[in-house]
């Protein structure tokens, strides 16, 4: 399997707001788990061009990770440039 649990609670220690393990539900942990996702499924369909439920659930995901980007936008922009810096995202 590509994603380990060590690998999300490193993830989540890295960019969850307490820098625990343990928070998995703040903005910042979810859009970092969701970029290590996308980024994984995008390298599977370079070599996989006919993967077209893989193609959907990337575009899911992507449409996710946006719906959480604006509302750290709206609510907290300092939160939001900490984020887009940190995973090296752009608008």
């Amino acid at each position: 399997m590509y994603l380990t649990t060590e690998k999300k609670e490193e993830l989540f220690k890295n960019h969850g707001r307490l820098k625990s393990e343990k928070d998995t539900g703040s903005p910042e942990s979810q859009i970092a788990l969701f970029t290590y996702r996308i980024k994984h499924l995008t390298d599977h369909l370079k070599s996989n061009k006919k993967d077209h439920s893989t193609r959907l659930g990337l575009l899911k995901l992507v449409g996710k990770r946006r719906s959480l980007l604006n509302y750290l936008y709206k609510n907290d922009i300092e939160r939001y440039r900490a984020i887009i810096a940190d995973l090296g995202l752009r608008k």
